[in-house]
């Protein structure tokens, strides 16, 4: 079951969408870097645009995620605030590029794009749900970089509770990187689990459901004095990203 916060985010992306085209920014059936495969490129890194479509479908269950969402406010000046939360003007910048293909971005705005990998926002909005926007301050937060993560792009977000002490402190900042398969997961090393609305950073194991059979996931708390292990089954809205450094302040 798809969250409403998404269904509802992908309505706005189908109405930025039309206006878009209604702008000649895309033109559907054009092949000289407007159309629809060369907006998929922008957004997926592939020409997709059969994915673009379902989006777009009102008979496709399929829905715009947060990451693609990062990547079409940046390329194509939509105002995030307007997708997530359907607040203010669908176009936050009027200088829109008729095409956003990142090779044909000036040399300093590519090596921008390339450095500050990792995406900072909120556990709530990397859960997807509901964002505080007067305390999530996008304009100076929404990336950056630390040397030594190059590779991809990450996410951060800053932890709640104390279910991961001594290891990660309530207030610490977490980067992790998407698994794109569960064939990339590692038995007991530290995850991010996004699933349907509900976010977790814990300790994971994978087991099987002796009832039903199916793929399911022990978590596990460091701090095991307060809070025992659960297990969630592994679902299609199931999606892990590996914790890959903590940033701390200091006292």
């Amino acid at each position: 079951m798809i969250p409403e916060v998404r269904v509802g985010m992908n309505k706005r992306f189908i109405e930025v969408f039309n206006l878009l085209v209604e702008k000649g920014i895309i033109v559907m059936n054009d092949r000289g870097g407007k159309g629809i495969g060369d907006f998929a490129n922008d957004i997926f890194g592939k020409p997709y645009s059969h994915i673009i479509r379902a989006f777009l479908s009102d008979s496709d269950k399929r829905c715009i995620d947060y990451h693609h969402v990062d990547k079409l406010c940046a390329l194509y000046g939509v105002s995030k605030t307007y997708i997530l939360e359907g607040k203010g003007n669908p176009l936050e910048d009027k200088r829109v590029r008729p095409s956003a293909n990142v090779s044909n971005l000036s040399p300093m705005t590519t090596g921008q794009m390339n450095q500050n990998n990792i995406c900072f926002t909120n556990i709530e909005a990397f859960a997807g749900n509901a964002i505080e926007w007067d305390s999530f301050r996008q304009e100076n937060q929404d990336y950056f970089h630390i040397p030594g993560l190059d590779a991809g792009e990450l996410f951060a977000f800053p932890i709640k509770g104390n279910s991961m002490l001594p290891v990660i402190n309530d207030g610490d900042i977490v980067v992790c990187k998407p698994l794109r398969s569960f064939n990339e997961f590692k038995e007991n090393k530290i995850y991010a689990i996004n699933d349907s609305g509900s976010i977790w950073v814990k300790y994971v194991q994978k087991e099987q459901n002796i009832k039903s059979g199916n793929a399911q996931l022990k978590l596990i708390s460091a701090n095991h004095l307060e809070h025992d292990p659960f297990h969630i089954d592994v679902s299609e809205n199931t999606k892990l990203f590996q914790v890959i450094r903590r940033i701390s302040t200091l006292d």
